[in-house]
This record gives structure tokens, C-alpha cells and sequence, in this order.
């Protein structure tokens, strides 16, 4: 049904109580349309996301849109959708659910090829919005004699079946068992959720055991105190308080701490928030394998550890219980100094060998970052704390291409915490960097010079090399190239005093560029080698691959263009499994020069056309950055020149259909 109002509608809601099995639809639904869109089918999960301002970013990250301009975040990512046909689906909505209707209503307004498949528990009321409610399992009639092929065919019988089997290796309905299954099956009302957790007591409690509990009287008693609820959502509640009950005090507990997180969380992160006061840090790691088996807990793996999360329904209940409990604060207070220890030490170690591990964490963990610094900047006392956070993540930040988000914290951190020390010196110029790369330069130089001036004032050498740097950037962008150097290599000299290894390499590539533009092709040369033999020295094979195209940028800029494309070859080799579109984006500008200037037009003009779409997901354009523009303008010149405006503009489009490994592949291909 949910595939065919999807092919002829453009927009459908999958609506139903908690723990009905709308995202097991929708992602079923989406896997089977997979074919349907050629711009593939995306998945935006909503669950984790708390506040609305950071919706459209969301679902832009999602999409590999990373935005680098200044523009608005909604109007990149609709130039991004507005010829491309694919079926977004976003998951989790009833809470953003006036925002997520605002962003349908205006996504599908400017993109005419565009579907959206949405989950929530109530609907967008959204123009054109059709609504399809997901309805419990069906159960098997108790009151009919139950047979072996009647039970093989029912879904709420068939769950509890797979899930038991996941507990209890071994499991399976047979003329024993068949009418227990088919009562434990209809006394849940077919809610898949209230199942599944009913499913993993067979590692326990007998069948038998299960279905009494069910039907004893605690149980009604339970349904009598949530009247209040719709039937089947009161069913649900029910049926976690019963799971929650039957967990040891231990595990309860461990229930309640680990609901603070937004996200999942590793292992590393519950022995650090979840222990004390009743929890040991060596108990951790059976009481999280206990509650996996009894399905509160799902165990996930990535490439590196596993991971657990909870379906939002079981964390909402945690939470609620955890505020009530007292322990809220605490708790949230060892969440929030968790996250800080580690990302301060992930700043520390950044131009290093570990920063690609770094880089997927703050991936993982972008929500509960967000939370924590939330929780820092709504309790008083904490803002302090969510400057030095927001500040360590600058790294994060620019790699990413979260450049509205950054802004968005350091702003109100600075705002809410204005007493003068390192900490907010140090915000400053991160949040004037960011400023720059919006091209709000008003706000930027304001806050590099209270920058400079806190930093004199503290002694702070360190923020005071970084305000230095900020001012060359500005300086850069304003056109005002020499002042620029002067003010790049003051800053080197301080960023070396202070050990800032990070430091150090951003400002060689800024020196890099700056040299180049003005000719000066020697120093150029020599900052790009520093700059490339930091990063190899430290073996950090994010910042080599940046390393080597900033370099190869300054040769070609310096004219020598068989360097450039070695340099530029060789860093799309080495590459980022991070899927670095503004480098890559930079690398295709860079040979496509290099092409038109051997007279290969048409090779030009593809790696133009598979650049733009690279460009387009930054949300930014080679016109509007000074290190871009001339070659890029004088390259689109001689091919369309050479080979005529069809055939340029065939050859470019038939680029832009390329995704990033196809384009790197070709790039690379001769």
C-alpha cells in the first residue's frame, strides 16, 4: 500500500503509535524503491535530533550537501534537490513536527521530482500530505483453533518467533507452545515493539511464566494507572514497565543513566557516565550484554567497537524516570564532562595519525555533543563550560563543512559567559574564523579584535598567534594579498613558540596560497613543503591529502603546472574515506586547468561539469572564491571557445552525472 501512494503521491505519512514498526516499514518500503529513483533513496534520521534549528542542516549532511557559503542552509540545499529525483525519507518526525512540515511543504515546492516518505506519530498536515496508519500486527484468533500453518502465516506470531530465536538459539513454535505464543501474541495487541520485548524474556521465564505475568493481576493494575492513554499506547506502556520490573536494580539503573544519551554510545561512554552509586565500572559490561538480551538495549557494530541505542520509545521512558528519580543533573553532568575529555584530546591529537579515527567519532557522536552543550547553556553555572567545548571543535567544524552550526553554539556561549580568560580567547577568534568563511566580515573582525586585545591583555600568546591569523585571512579575502603574508608568517612564528602543531599546518596553507598569488613562487614552494612534511611526519593522512592539493593549487598558481597536477593527482590517491568534497571539488578544478591548457577540451569540460556537482553539495562555487576564480573563468572560456557552446554544455552536464568516485576514477584515469 505505502509503495503505491508513494508512486502517486509526493508525499506520505506513515503515522501509528510507539512502537508500531513505522521505520521497519519505511526502510522496507525505500529498499524496494531503491530502483524507482536515480538519485537513490536517503534515509534522515530524526530520533536524535532535539532542536529544530539544526533540521535542515540535518537533512543536508544526510544528502552530502556540506555547506561552505554563507547562504542560507535551506537555500543550498533546495538549489541542491531542484533537478534531482530521489525519495527522501525522514524518520522519527513527531517531535520537529511543525519544522518538518515546513521543510517539506518548501522542498517539494521547488522540487518537482522529489518525493518524501515521512514516519511520526502524528501527521505533518502538510499541503498534499497522504496519510497511511500503521496498524499493530494482526494476531491470531485465540478463540479458533490455532493450527501450525495459520501460526507460520501471522506476522505478530512470525516476530515472536525470530526474536525468541535470537534469545533463546533454538526456539521455535510448535504444537507445544503454538496457543501460548498465540495468547502472549493477542494480549499485546500485535504491538511489534511490546513483542519484541516480551520475546527476549524466553532466555528466563518459560512461556508459560511469560503469558501469567501478563495476565496476572500487577499487570492490570499497571493498565489502570495509565488509563489516561490511548488503548494500544497505554498497551505499550505497560508492557516497558513490566520489562523494566523484571530487570535487576542494576540494570534498571544502568537503564535510566544510559537514556541521557542521544545517538547511542559505546562501552567507553556508559563506564564513564552509568557508573557509581551503586554501579561499578567493572559490572558495566554484563549489565549492558543484560540488556541487550532482554531487547532494551540494540547492539549495533561499526568499523571499530560496538554500539548500543535504544528505540526512542524505551529511552523516553528511561528519561522520564531518571527525572524523577533525582540523578538527572549528575548524570547529565558526567555525560557532558565525558564528551568534553574527549574532544579536547581529539583536538589535541588532530594532524595526527589518529585524526581520521577522530573524525568518525565526532560523526558518531554529533549528537551527543549537541546535548551536551544544550545541557551546558540551559543550566546556570555551565556556560563556561560550553565555550571551551565549542572552541576544541573547530577542526570538526571546517573539515565538515558545519560552519552554521559552530557559529550557532559559540555565539550563545560567548553571549552567556563574558568574563575575561583564556577560554573565551580562544572562542573568539574560532568563532571570527567561521565568521570569514560566511563572508560576514563585519561580525568576524569584531570578534578577532576583542580577540587581540583579551589576548594582550591575558598574555596569551596562543590566542593572540590565532587572532594574527584571522586577521591575515580577512586581509586575504579583502585583496589585500602582502598584508596578508606579513600577517600569515607573524602568526607562523607564534603558532611554532606555542607547539600548536594544528596551528602551524592550517596557517602553512594559508601561506601557501597567499604566496602564490603573489608571485612569489619560491616561498610558495617552500611553505607547501613544510606544510606536506608536517602532516607525513605526524602521519596524518587527512591533512596530507588537503596538504598536497593546497600545494599543487600554489604551483599551478605559481605556473608550474606538471608539478600541480602530480601534487593534485596524487592527493586524490591518497584520497579520505570521509568522502572530502571540498577537496576533491579543488582536485578536479585543478586538472581540469591543466587540461584546457594541453588543449584537451573535452576533458576539461567534463572534470568541470563532475567539479560543479561537488560544488554545488558545499553549497559554494569557484566564481565567488578569490583563489579560484581566474583559472576556473579562463578555463570555462577556452573549452567552451574550442569546442562550441553545445558541445561544451553536453560535455558538462554528462560530467555532473558522475558521482565522486566515478569523477576521481576518471580524474585519475590517464
Amino acid at each position: 500500500m505505502a509503495k503505491r501512494l508513494l508512486r502517486r503521491h509526493r508525499l506520505v505519512t506513515l503515522t501509528g503509535g510507539p512502537g508500531m514498526g513505522k521505520t521497519r516499514l519505511a526502510v522496507r518500503v525505500a529498499a524496494h524503491l531503491t530502483d524507482a529513483f536515480p538519485a537513490g533513496v536517503w534515509l534522515v534520521e530524526l530520533a536524535a535530533l532535539d532542536d529544530d534549528k539544526f533540521l535542515v542542516q540535518t537533512v543536508a549532511d544526510a544528502l552530502g550537501v556540506r555547506d561552505r557559503s554563507g547562504r542560507p542552509p535551506m537555500v543550498v540545499l533546495a538549489e541542491f534537490l531542484a533537478d534531482t529525483e530521489l525519495l527522501l525519507v525522514l524518520d522519527n518526525c513527531e517531535h520537529l513536527v511543525d519544522a518538518c512540515a515546513m521543510l517539506v511543504h518548501d522542498l517539494l515546492a521547488v522540487a518537482p521530482r522529489l518525493r518524501i516518505l515521512v514516519t511520526s506519530r502524528q501527521a505533518l498536515r502538510s499541503s498534499g500530505e497522504h496519510l497511511l496508519e500503521v496498524p499493530p500486527l494482526p494476531v491470531p484468533d485465540t478463540g479458533a483453533r490455532t493450527t501450525a500453518r495459520t501460526l507460520a502465516r501471522n506476522e505478530a506470531v512470525r516476530l515472536f518467533a525470530e526474536r525468541a530465536a535470537l534469545a533463546r538459539p533454538g526456539f521455535t513454535v510448535d504444537a507445544r507452545n503454538r496457543a501460548t505464543v498465540a495468547r502472549v501474541c493477542w494480549r499485546l495487541e500485535g504491538i511489534p515493539l511490546a513483542i519484541e520485548l516480551a520475546a527476549a524474556r524466553v532466555r528466563a521465564l518459560s512461556l508459560e511464566q511469560i503469558l501469567t505475568r501478563l495476565e496476572n493481576h500487577d499487570f492490570e493494575l499497571l493498565a489502570e494507572a495509565s488509563r489516561t492513554a490511548v488503548p494500544r499506547v497505554q498497551t505499550l506502556q505497560v508492557a516497558i514497565t513490566w520489562s523494566f520490573d523484571l530487570c535487576s536494580q542494576q540494570e534498571r539503573t544502568l537503564w535510566l543513566r544510559a537514556s541521557v544519551f542521544t545517538g547511542g554510545f559505546d562501552l567507553q561512554a556508559a563506564e564513564e557516565v552509568c557508573t557509581g552509586a551503586g554501579i561499578a565500572r567493572k559490572d558495566v559490561l554484563e549489565l549492558v550484554a543484560g540488556l541487550v538480551d532482554k531487547s532494551v538495549l540494540i547492539r549495533t557494530k561499526d568499523a571499530t567497537a560496538a554500539r548500543y541505542w535504544m528505540l526512542e520509545a524505551i529511552r523516553q521512558y528511561g528519561e522520564q524516570r531518571l527525572a524523577s528519580s533525582g540523578w538527572q543533573r549528575a548524570v547529565r553532568l558526567r555525560h557532558r564532562d565525558h564528551y568534553r575529555r574527549l574532544a579536547e584530546r581529539a583536538e589535541r591529537e588532530w594532524v595526527g595519525p589518529n585524526e581520521l579515527t577522530w573524525f568518525a567519532w565526532f560523526r558518531r557522536e554529533h549528537a551527543n555533543l549537541r546535548t551536551a552543550l544544550e545541557f551546558c547553556l540551559t543550566e546556570p553555572g555551565q556556560a563556561r563550560a560550553a565555550v571551551g567545548i565549542a572552541a576544541c571543535l573547530w577542526n570538526y567544524w571546517t573539515r565538515s563543512g558545519w560552519f552554521s552550526e559552530a557559529r550557532h553554539w559559540l555565539d550563545r556561549a560567548l553571549d552567556l559567559d563574558r568574563e575575561p580568560n583564556p577560554a573565551r580567547a580562544k572562542a573568539l577568534w574560532v568563532n571570527g574564523w567561521f565568521t570569514f568563511l560566511q563572508a560576514d566580515w563585519t561580525a568576524g573582525l569584531s570578534r578577532v579584535q576583542e580577540c587581540h586585545a583579551l589576548a594582550r591583555r591575558l598574555g596569551d600568546e596562543h590566542a593572540f598567534a590565532h587572532a594574527t591569523r584571522m586577521s591575515g585571512v580577512a586581509a586575504f579575502f579583502r585583496g589585500d594579498i602582502p598584508r596578508a603574508v606579513a600577517l600569515f608568517e607573524d602568526a607562523l612564528t607564534g603558532l611554532r613558540a606555542t607547539g600548536d602543531r594544528s596551528g602551524v599546518w592550517s596557517d602553512l596553507l594559508h601561506l601557501v596560497v597567499s604566496t602564490a598569488a603573489i608571485g612569489d613562487s619560491e616561498r610558495a614552494l617552500a611553505f607547501g613543503e613544510q606544510c606536506l612534511s608536517l602532516a607525513e611526519d605526524c602521519g596524518a593522512s587527512m591533512s596530507k591529502s588537503w596538504a598536497l592539493w593546497v600545494h599543487g593549487l600554489g604551483r599551478w598558481i605559481s605556473g608550474d603546472r606538471q608539478q600541480a597536477d602530480r601534487l593534485t593527482r596524487e592527493a586524490l590517491r591518497n584520497g579520505s574515506p570521509l568522502d572530502d568534497q571540498w577537496g576533491t571539488a579543488h582536485c578536479l578544478e585543478i586538472l581540469a586547468w591543466n587540461a584546457a591548457a594541453e588543449r584537451d577540451h573535452e576533458r576539461a569540460a567534463r572534470l568541470l561539469g563532475a567539479a560543479s556537482r561537488l560544488w554545488r553539495s558545499t553549497g559554494t562555487s569557484p566564481t565567488e572564491l578569490r583563489h579560484l576564480a581566474p583559472p576556473h573563468q579562463l578555463c570555462e572560456q577556452r573549452a567552451s571557445q574550442a569546442l562550441g557552446n553545445h558541445t561544451f554544455t553536453t560535455l558538462l552536464n554528462e560530467g555532473t552525472t558522475l558521482t565522486s568516485e566515478h569523477a576521481i576514477t576518471y580524474a585519475l584515469s590517464r
